[in-house]
C-alpha cells in the first residue's frame, strides 16, 4: 500500500488515557487520524488497549470480563479489595470532539460500572451513538464452528453498532425470561403475573428480531455491493422463529401476539425442560461461503478467518452509509493470524479506506511494515507504550 492511498477517517480517538486498567498503571496517549499499530511480546499489554477502548461500548467489552477482573491486579486484588480503574478517550466524529469515560467506582466489597459524556453522567448507548465499532479477536477465528450463542452474540454486536438500544432490549429480555423461568421451576401459575412477564417477553423480544432483520439486509446489501476478493464474499442467514416471520413480511403486533399465545401454550415444556425451548434466545447465524455454497464451519481456519474479517468489513461500511448509524472504530487483535501476505496486504488496503480508525496489534512489527509510513507504531513492553 502507497502513502496516498489512504486518507483521514471522519471517527478517530484523539487520546486515550488508561489509569489501573489491566497491566497499565497510567497510560497516556496523543494520537493521530491514522492508523495505530500496536506491537509488542505476549502478555507485554497489546489487547488489554484495545479491550481499554471496547469498553466505551455497552457490554463487558471484547474479553467478555467482569468489572473486577479488570482492575490492575484482577481478581487476587478484588479480594481484597476492589481497585477502581477508568479509561476515557477523546473522541473526533466528522470534525466535533466529544470526551468519552468508563469505569467501576467501587466500596469495600463491590464496583459498579459508570459512565461519562462530556463529563456529565451517561448511559451506554450514548456513548455508542459517538463511538461505535467492531472488532475481531482470535478467540473468535472458530467462530463458525462453534456454539450457537457465541454466533448470536457476535451478530448482536453487530445490531448494536447500528441500535444502541438493542443491548437494552436484549438485557429487558433476559430479565423477563428469567423471572418467568423461576415462577415456572416453582409451579407458581399465577396467571397475571406470568402474563405480564410473557407480554414483556414478547415485546423486547419482537424489538431485538427487528433489529437482527435490519441488521441482515444492510449486511447483505453492503456484502454484495462488492466483488468476491480477498475477503470472500460471505451468504448469511438467520434461524429464528420471530426473525423468520419477519423475514416473510409479518406485521410486529402479529409476531408479538402470537409469541405471547406460544408461550403461555409452552408453560409446562418449559417447566420440565427448565429453559424456554423457544425465542429470539435461540436464534442461530447460519453463513456459506457465497462462491461455492460452502458451509463457513467447513472452511479451513484460514478462509473461516477470511469470511470473519468480511463480514466485519462490509459491517463498518454498511455503518459508514447508514444515514441513521456512522463510522466505527475497528480493534483487531492479532491483525496478521491466519492470513497470508496478499490477505494481510488487502486488509490493510480495506482498513486505509474505512471510514473509522483502526487499531491493529501483532507480535512483531515486520507484520506493519507495508503501513508503517501511514500508521502510528507503538512498541508495547510491560505496560508501557512507547512510539
Amino acid at each position: 500500500m502507497s502513502a496516498g492511498t489512504s486518507s483521514a477517517p471522519r471517527l478517530w480517538c484523539a487520546r486515550l488515557t488508561l489509569t489501573d486498567f489491566r497491566n497499565h498503571e497510567a497510560l497516556d496517549l496523543a494520537l493521530e487520524p491514522r492508523t495505530v499499530c500496536l506491537f509488542g511480546p505476549n502478555g507485554a499489554g497489546k489487547t488489554n488497549i484495545l479491550e481499554a477502548l471496547s469498553m466505551l461500548a455497552p457490554g463487558r467489552g471484547l474479553r467478555g470480563a467482569g468489572l473486577m477482573e479488570i482492575a490492575r491486579g484482577g481478581e487476587a486484588q478484588a479480594q481484597a479489595r476492589p481497585r477502581p480503574w477508568s479509561v476515557s478517550a477523546r473522541i473526533v466524529l466528522d470534525g466535533e470532539e466529544r470526551t468519552l469515560g468508563v469505569g467501576a467506582e467501587t466500596t469495600i466489597d463491590s464496583a459498579k460500572r459508570v459512565a461519562r459524556l462530556d463529563g456529565q453522567p451517561a448511559q451506554a448507548g450514548e456513548l455508542a451513538r459517538v463511538a461505535r465499532m467492531s472488532w475481531v479477536t482470535p478467540a473468535m477465528d472458530r467462530l463458525f464452528a462453534g456454539s450457537a450463542g457465541d454466533r448470536r452474540r457476535f451478530f448482536d454486536r453487530l445490531a448494536l453498532g447500528r441500535a444502541p438500544e438493542h443491548a437494552r432490549a436484549a438485557a429487558a429480555y433476559e430479565r423477563a425470561m428469567r423471572e418467568r423461568q423461576r415462577l415456572l421451576n416453582d409451579r407458581r401459575f399465577d396467571e397475571n403475573w406470568l402474563g405480564g412477564l410473557e407480554r414483556e417477553m414478547a415485546a423486547h423480544g419482537a424489538a431485538l428480531a427487528a433489529a437482527r432483520v435490519e441488521t441482515l439486509c444492510l449486511l447483505q446489501d453492503a456484502i454484495a455491493a462488492r466483488p468476491d476478493g480477498a475477503f470472500p464474499k460471505a451468504r448469511i442467514a438467520l434461524e429464528g422463529i420471530l426473525e423468520g416471520r419477519y423475514l416473510e413480511g409479518d406485521k410486529s403486533a402479529d409476531i408479538e401476539e402470537d409469541f405471547v399465545i406460544s408461550l403461555r401454550r409452552d408453560r409446562p415444556r418449559d417447566a420440565a425442560a427448565g429453559r424456554a425451548i423457544d425465542g429470539p434466545h435461540r436464534t442461530d447465524l447460519k453463513v456459506w461461503r457465497a462462491a461455492n455454497d460452502m458451509p463457513a464451519d467447513l472452511c479451513s481456519t484460514g478462509e473461516q478467518k477470511a469470511l470473519l474479517l468480511g463480514l466485519v468489513l462490509a459491517h463498518a461500511r454498511a455503518l459508514a452509509d447508514d444515514p441513521g448509524a456512522g463510522p466505527a472504530l475497528l480493534l483487531i487483535d492479532e491483525a496478521g493470524a491466519h492470513l497470508d501476505p496478499d490477505r494481510r496486504a488487502a486488509l490493510y488496503e480495506e482498513l486505509a479506506a474505512a471510514e473509522g480508525q483502526s487499531w491493529l496489534t501483532g507480535t512483531d512489527a515486520t507484520l506493519f511494515e507495508a503501513i508503517r509510513n501511514e500508521a502510528l507504531m507503538y512498541e508495547v513492553r510491560d505496560g508501557k507504550v512507547l512510539r
